[in-house]
């Protein structure tokens, strides 16, 4: 009688689920998982006309009787696949004992019909590439050959598209976790579709009002002033380089106007190369770095090198940090959805206050630019509205955040009645998957409840330091 009990439990999802999945495997997992594709219109005002495929895997629950409420991962970016997550989905081994964890990939990205073009390739060059604009009228002009409408690639056809995905996986209603550009999309589904939502985890908080392509740029300065005032604060540091703030100064002076070519060592291959650069493109190598504490911390020694005229360390760390960041992002999504919901809110007020006086104005600009000829989608202005909402919510924020600091998540989390903001002053863009994260996010997936989490873990993030910053080349010191 209890095999035949536990048998029919979560036999519901099986009855309802349309969507057939087979096994199949994904980056950085050493299990299989099961996978499957739904087929859907492109445009959904033509469904008649080109289709997609949406690509979802399921790590199955690690019982016979799965709760019928999976956590489903929402990527950032906008641009990344969730499939690319599947080594942290494999971290939260504590939820999959009773639940299943979904990835579904956004359309355009990862194996949702991808934006895929020639021209966003990954090249050498990537970290120092300051003009998106010849890249993009490449692309645009690659996807418009295949019949492709970039314009249909937007975060309401997204949200349009994981509703389908649910019902056909057989699920009532899901638990959700956002990551960064995630966050937006999870606030939006709930406000969407509220019922269909049992938890949701938001996790480097972008609130609804946030315009990326703009709003980005003076965080990431204020989190590089942040990292040259903890330099000042260092004995060490300090004596290192007794005027952190005067670094990049020195750096442009170095490079001139229009830049230099520089000799370095490519630190692959321990060949000796030449390239030309800017200070712009510095500026660009930069802001990757801000992400993580750990980088972070190696700014003052970079810069300081740089300053001298030895390149070839931001360089090295550029490449080990963008190599990932690349095979998991999809540009062209990320114009498709930021034309479509960032950029045309940017008036030239706006430009101008978020811009002045910031060294990387013109890398701003050039971005912002490419959404003059990049095919522009539809936006809902109700998306831009702060969501009021009862859903259990709990809020995580990396205090040494470049994108999305503790500040958005504080209102953001204002209008969710039921909710619970932590702050980690230690960390950076992204929290949940450290430390004891994923126990954090299990405790509140299993109850549903902001305020029963575990109360060391919550003490543990609270009281998070900042890693100390590098003073020279061979090791951190206070």
């Amino acid at each position: 009688m209890l095999v035949a009990g536990l048998a029919g439990c979560g036999s519901d999802v099986a009855r309802k689920r349309s969507l057939v999945l087979a096994e199949c495997r994904l980056p950085n997992l050493a299990s299989a998982v099961q996978c499957g594709e739904l087929e859907l219109p492109e445009d959904r005002s033509k469904p008649e006309g080109r289709k997609i495929k949406i690509f979802a895997a399921v790590l199955p629950a690690n019982t016979v009787s799965p709760k019928d409420d999976p956590l489903v991962i929402l990527a950032g970016g906008p641009g990344q696949a969730a499939s690319t997550l599947a080594a942290f989905a494999s971290r939260l081994g504590d939820i999959r004992r009773t639940r299943d964890i979904v990835l579904i990939d956004q359309r355009g990205t990862g194996r949702s019909s991808p934006l895929n073009c020639e021209a966003f390739k990954p090249r050498d060059d990537d970290a120092f590439d300051i003009d998106p604009m010849p890249r993009a009228r490449a692309c645009v002009a690659e996807l418009k050959a295949k019949s492709i409408d970039a314009a249909q690639y937007t975060t309401a056809a997204w949200i349009a598209d994981l509703d389908a995905m649910r019902a056909a996986l057989g699920y009532e209603r899901w638990n959700l976790w956002g990551g960064s550009y995630g966050s937006r999309v999870a606030l939006e589904y709930v406000r969407q579709h509220p019922q269909r939502v049992r938890t949701m985890t938001l996790d480097g908080v972008a609130p609804p009002s946030l315009i990326i392509t703009l709003d980005i740029w003076r965080t990431r300065a204020a989190t590089m002033n942040a990292i040259l005032d903890a330099c000042k604060a260092s004995r060490a540091c300090v004596a290192a380089h007794p005027d952190p703030h005067a670094l990049l100064n020195r750096v442009a002076a170095d490079l001139g106007p229009g830049g230099r070519e520089i000799a370095f060592v490519d630190p692959r291959t321990g060949t000796p190369e030449r390239m030309r650069i800017t200070f712009d493109a510095v500026l660009s190598a930069l802001q990757p770095l801000t992400y993580l504490p750990e980088m972070a911390t190696l700014l003052p020694e970079l810069l300081s090198l740089a300053a001298k005229g030895e390149y070839t360390p931001l360089f090295a760390a550029n490449l080990a940090l963008t190599g990932s960041m690349n095979d998991a992002m999809n540009a062209a999504l990320h114009f498709s959805v930021t034309c479509a919901e960032d950029v045309p809110r940017v008036t030239p007020d706006a430009r101008t206050r978020a811009l002045e006086g910031l060294p990387v104005r013109e890398v701003a600009e050039r971005l912002i630019a490419v959404c003059d000829e990049w095919p522009r989608g539809t936006a809902v202005p109700a998306m831009t509205q702060p969501l009021r909402s009862d859903v259990p919510t709990l809020l995580v924020s990396g205090g040494m955040d470049p994108v999305t600091p503790p500040a958005y998540g504080t209102l953001v989390a204002r209008d969710l009645a039921n909710s619970r903001h932590i702050v980690a002053p230690g960390y950076g863009h992204i929290v949940t998957p450290h430390a004891c994260g994923p126990r954090l996010m299990a405790a509140f997936v299993d109850t549903a409840d902001p305020a029963r989490l575990p109360a060391g873990c919550v003490t543990y993030f609270e009281n998070s330091v900042p890693p100390p910053v590098w003073s020279g080349r061979l090791e951190p010191r206070p």
